[in-house]
C-alpha cells in the first residue's frame, strides 16, 4: 500500500469510550465480565475489518512470499477455538475434570480440502459460532467458578480464567498481523473510513473493569 494511502487509513475514526478501555488495561487486570465481552468484540472487530472488503482474493492472497494470508489467520483463530473451547466446557461442568481424556484434536484431510474451499467470510462465520459458544459458557459460571481447575499431564493444569485469559491474548497477536496484513494487502483500499481502523483505535471502543484480587 503506497504511503499516502497508510497515513489516510491511520487517521482516527471511531470515537474512544470514555473511562479506561481495552486499550489502556493489561488482558490479566480485567475483570471477568470484561473479560467476556473483549472476546466477544473480537468478532465485532473482524466483521467491521472483512465484511465491506471489494476485493474477497487480497484476503486470500499474501502479497509477500512467507506472509500469511487473512484466510490463513482467521484459520489459526478457528482452530484454537477448537482446541480451547473443549477444555473450557469440560471444566464448567464437571469437578477437577481429567483435560487428557479430551481428544488430541488433529485436522484431516477433508478438513484441510474443506478449508481450501471456504471464503474468508465463512471461516470467520464459523469463528464467530465457536466463540459465542465459548463465551455462552463463560457467561453462565458464577466468579468462584472460573478458579475451577481441569488437571493435564499432557499439557499441564488449566482454570478457566487462565483459558480465558489464553484466549484473548491469542486474540490480540492474530488480530494484529490481521490488521497489518490488511494493510500490506491493499485490502482496505476503497472501503469506509470506519472499516479501515486499526486495532489500537478499536480497542478503545471497549470498556472494561477491572478485576479484584485478592
Amino acid at each position: 500500500m503506497a504511503t499516502a494511502d497508510l497515513n489516510t487509513a491511520r487517521v482516527a475514526r471511531p470515537k474512544p469510550t470514555s473511562g479506561a478501555t481495552a486499550a489502556d488495561v493489561r488482558i490479566g487486570e480485567l475483570s471477568n465480565d470484561s473479560l467476556i465481552v473483549r472476546l466477544h468484540f473480537t468478532v465485532n472487530h473482524l466483521s467491521r475489518w472483512l465484511t465491506p472488503v471489494h476485493d474477497r482474493t487480497r484476503l486470500e492472497r499474501a502479497r509477500h512470499h512467507g506472509d500469511p494470508s487473512v484466510k490463513e489467520l482467521l484459520i489459526v483463530l478457528r482452530d484454537f477455538e477448537l482446541e480451547t473451547f473443549p477444555k473450557i466446557h469440560l471444566i464448567a461442568n464437571n469437578p477437577n475434570p481429567n483435560l487428557d481424556k479430551l481428544p488430541v484434536r488433529v485436522k484431516s484431510a477433508g478438513q484441510i480440502v474443506i478449508d481450501e474451499r471456504s471464503s474468508p467470510l465463512m471461516i470467520m462465520a464459523e469463528f464467530r459460532r465457536l466463540r459465542q459458544g465459548t463465551c455462552s459458557v463463560l457467561r453462565s459460571l458464577p466468579d468462584a467458578a472460573w478458579n475451577g481447575v481441569g488437571t493435564s499431564r499432557r499439557e499441564h493444569n488449566w482454570q478457566v480464567r487462565q483459558l480465558a485469559e489464553h484466549l484473548a491474548d491469542h486474540d490480540f497477536a492474530v488480530l494484529t498481523e490481521i490488521d497489518l496484513m490488511l494493510d500490506r494487502s491493499g485490502a482496505r483500499i476503497g472501503v469506509s473510513k470506519a472499516s479501515q481502523a486499526h486495532l489500537d483505535e478499536l480497542l478503545r471502543l471497549v470498556p472494561i473493569s477491572t478485576r479484584i484480587v485478592f
